[in-house]
Formats: structure tokens, C-alpha cells, sequence
């Protein structure tokens, strides 16, 4: 391999000093058309091959966009699929640093087809193998199609591009207007983006997420030592339910929460912790942004949106296909009431609940404010198959605001009345020992508790086993 060549230094930077080993360093272009020369091609402009992160194996190709612009053609394809033909008969990750021109137009129906051998690998290793993509450079036109056929996808902030068609072929558009084709567009409007950053960046959280996954579907959830104290008591998570990003990080050994896609959808926050050295993956609504200093910057209605439902129940399915555990902490009123909501929530609100439901992992949901409506049955309720179900003691559990309520019931009947009933039903209908007395809340909990109690019911979940109709998949 050249060590010269940025494709080569950027596998240096991710995986672990001198762990590398390339594969097929010596194929070059079978194509003579155009005046292509085979010499002009070395590594066709991929290097390929194996290394590990933090001692896991892990397999990576790095386009090379000093050869032929990085674009992709026959062998450069070959070697790829070769790499996750491996990478399947081994169950390790891939990895694709992504910087090329697209399609070589050189090689014509020959590169169409290599395109669709990369894609038929792509979806045979999904939910097989973790698959992650980092765009460093030019990902465009059915390039694209790379990163949302992976799992997690990275993007550098300043000069990588991504898109399917160009800024200024859009109609109306150009890139001064909105750069569509940038890692903000793609991270915060898209949702294709999980983590953005500089180069170096990228590879430290990319090196950080493989320590969370499991190398494969058959593994499990990933387990290391916990040196964190299992029953740490946190009183200071009571104040946070407006932004569970931090409660997350509360609750997490070391406090080390990993967020992914944190830009787009944020009333939705998806990651990952550890929780006595097994990876939890969460969904948790949101409806605060603090600062660094910990203070309110932000506020979110506490709702669920088309575009939460969508990231929660694609992280859902990805934690289930690899047997991660599932916590959600669910703060909800309703759904977001917008004519442009109106047009996905449904179809939104029905994934996120065929995700949970469909989950076979162990699933924990803590109600720690409201819960409020069927959107609260959509957050990994009891009745979409959540095996434990936990409240905090002032937790809202119900079908609407009491006031509402008795305004509907007592129509007409004066406000004394109106406020007499609304109070009545707040104390019978809407608190967390109204539900529990139910059976749909299993425990009460304190919140500066939660971390032990949830660690416990996490212990008491790890041999479960369920069985679901048999079917060929569904199709939601």
C-alpha cells in the first residue's frame, strides 16, 4: 500500500498503529477504452483490507481519489464486494471512506454493473454485519445510495459532499442558495447523517462506535468490565427531563452517552451506553436543549414528529437485528400538530410502533414526565411489548390533561365544577399509581434510583427468549 496517497493515510488515522493488512493491491483496470491504461490505475482507486479498532477486526475500503478521480469501475467494485464477502464469512464490520467521482463513464454498462454488485452486498450484509460509512470527499449520484444502505454514516463538515442530484440541478435552486449537497443539509434536513466533524474527528468517533457494536448479528450485545458503580444514586436526573441527552448521560457507566443523528429530528434523542458493560441502545423524547453550562437554550414541544417516529424506528431495527437491548425514556403529550406533519405522522407514528412491537430484545421504558395519548402507546408502552415498564412518582400516564378532560365530560356545567372534576381526574386518570394499580406501569421508581433499578431489570432480562408468527417479513 502507499503511504502516501491520502486514501492510505486515512486507514492509518482510523485503525489501530500498524494493523493494517491490503488486499489486492495489485489489480488495476481491465478496461483499454478511451485510452484508459492499466498503469494509470493503481489499486483502481480503492484500497482494501483488513485491521483492527481497539483490537476488533474490522474491514475497510478507502476510495483514492488521485486515481481516476476515486470513480468507480469494475475491479474497484470487485475488490469491494470481495472485501464484504470476507467480512460476512468472518462477522466483522465494514467500514467505506468514501471520496469519489461516481460512475466511471470510461467503462459505461460495465460500471452500472458495479455499482449494483456493491449494493447487492450492501443489503445481503444488512443486519448481518455492522456497516459504516465516513464521506470525506465527492459522494454523489447513485454513490448516494452507499451511506443509506449502511447503518451509521459520518461526513466531514467543511468540504465532503453528498448528494443524488447536484445543488444547482435542482429546480429553483442553487448551491449559494442552499447547499444541499453539504454536511449540515444532509445531517440536520436529511437525517442521513449521523456524526459530522474534521477528518480526525470522524475517526475518533467512528473508533468510539465500534467499541459500542457487537461485529456481528450472532454476538449479541456488546460486554466489557463495569467499573462504574451499579447502584450510583443520581438526584440531580430528576432535573432533567426536558433534555434526556443529558439524563441519558447520567445514567450511562462513566457517563459516557453516545448520540447519533444528535442534529436532525432533536425532539427524538437515539444512541448508545453502557450499562454494567452491556451496550443499551435508547430512544428517548425530548423537549429541552441546554447548553453547555447547563441551562436552557432551547425548548421542544413534547411531541412525536414524522421525523423522530422515522430515526427512532430506523435505530429500533437496527438494535434489534443486532439482539441490542432497547431503553426508552418517554416524555410525549401527543403529536406534532403541523399541515406538513400531517401528511407522515400516521405512516411515521405506525413505524416507530411496528419497530418497538416487532423488537424481540430486551425493552425497558421509564415514563419520566408525560405520557400522554396513543403517542405514548407508540413509545415502547406495555401494550407494543415493552417487558418492564417503570415511572417516575410525578409522572403523567393517561389519555389527556385533566382540565381537557372535564371540559369535554361537563360541557356547559360551571368552572367550579369543571375545576372540581379536572382535579379529580388528575388524581384517578392521569398519575403513575392510577396506571400502576392497572398493571400497565410495573414500578414506581425514584429518579436519582433509576440507574440501578434499570441496570437490575436489564440483569433480569438477559435470557429472554420470543417467538413471533411465522411470516417472511413484515410489511410496515
Amino acid at each position: 500500500m502507499s503511504t502516501t496517497s491520502k486514501a492510505s493515510q486515512r486507514i492509518a488515522a482510523l485503525l489501530d498503529d500498524n494493523s493494517f493488512v491490503e488486499i489486492g493491491g495489485l489489480v488495476t483496470a481491465r478496461a483499454t477504452d478511451f485510452n484508459m491504461k492499466p498503469d494509470e490505475t493503481p489499486s483502481d482507486g480503492c484500497i482494501t483490507g483488513y485491521g483492527v479498532i481497539n483490537g476488533n477486526l474490522v474491514y475497510v475500503y478507502s476510495q483514492d481519489a488521485s486515481v481516476m478521480n476515486g470513480s468507480v469501475g469494475e475491479m474497484h467494485a470487485k475488490k469491494i464486494t470481495n472485501l464484504y464477502d470476507l467480512a460476512m464469512k468472518t462477522g466483522a464490520p465494514v467500514i467505506g471512506l468514501i471520496d469519489s467521482a461516481g460512475l466511471r463513464l470510461q467503462e459505461a454498462s460495465d460500471a452500472l454493473n458495479a455499482f449494483g454488485a456493491i449494493y447487492m452486498k450492501q443489503t445481503l450484509a444488512s443486519g448481518v454485519i455492522p456497516q459504516i460509512t465516513a464521506i470525506l470527499g465527492n459522494c454523489g449520484g447513485g454513490l448516494a445510495l452507499f451511506p443509506t444502505l449502511t447503518d451509521f454514516t459520518f461526513m466531514e463538515e467543511k468540504s465532503a459532499k453528498l448528494f443524488v442530484n447536484a445543488p444547482n440541478a435542482l429546480d429553483g435552486n442553487v448551491i449559494t442558495k442552499c447547499d444541499s449537497s453539504s454536511a449540515a443539509f444532509q445531517s440536520q434536513e436529511s437525517g442521513i447523517v449521523d456524526v459530522t466533524g474534521d477528518e480526525a474527528t470522524i475517526f475518533t468517533k467512528i473508533r468510539e462506535l465500534i467499541d459500542f457494536l457487537p461485529s456481528n448479528n450472532a454476538e449479541g450485545s456488546d460486554m466489557v468490565e463495569c467499573t462504574d458503580d451499579l447502584n450510583r444514586v443520581n438526584p440531580e436526573i430528576a432535573g432533567c427531563v426536558g433534555d434526556t441527552s443529558i439524563a441519558l448521560s447520567i445514567l450511562a457507566d462513566n457517563n459516557d452517552f453516545y448520540e447519533v443523528k444528535a442534529g436532525y429530528a432533536r425532539n427524538m434523542v437515539t444512541g448508545f451506553l453502557k450499562l454494567d458493560g452491556v451496550t443499551v441502545g435508547v430512544a428517548a423524547n425530548r423537549s429541552e436543549i441546554c447548553d453547555e453550562e447547563g441551562k436552557v437554550a432551547e425548548k421542544l414541544d413534547a411531541v412525536l414528529s414524522a421525523d423522530g417516529c422515522e430515526k427512532a424506528a430506523d435505530f429500533v431495527s437496527f438494535c434489534d437485528a443486532f439482539d441490542i437491548p432497547l431503553l426508552t425514556l418517554t416524555n410525549v403529550k401527543g403529536y406534532e400538530a403541523t399541515l406538513c406533519s400531517e401528511k407522515r405522522i400516521a405512516k411515521a407514528a405506525a413505524k416507530l410502533t411496528y419497530a418497538f412491537a416487532n423488537a424481540t430484545v430486551p425493552k425497558v421504558n421509564v415514563v419520566i414526565g408525560k405520557a400522554m395519548g396513543t403517542a405514548a402507546i407508540v413509545m415502547n408502552s406495555k401494550a407494543v411489548g415493552a417487558d418492564i415498564t417503570m415511572a417516575w412518582p410525578d409522572a403523567e400516564i393517561g389519555t389527556m390533561d385533566g382540565k381537557l378532560a372535564a371540559k369535554i365530560m361537563y360541557d356547559g356545567q360551571g368552572a367550579d365544577v369543571i375545576n372540581e372534576k379536572a382535579a379529580e381526574y388528575d388524581a384517578q386518570k392521569l398519575s403513575a399509581g392510577s396506571a400502576a394499580r392497572r398493571g400497565y406501569v410495573d414500578q414506581i421508581v425514584e429518579p436519582a434510583d433509576t440507574r440501578k433499578y434499570v441496570i437490575g431489570a436489564f440483569e433480569m432480562l438477559f435470557t429472554k427468549s420470543e417467538d413471533r408468527p411465522a411470516k417472511k417479513h413484515g410489511t410496515v
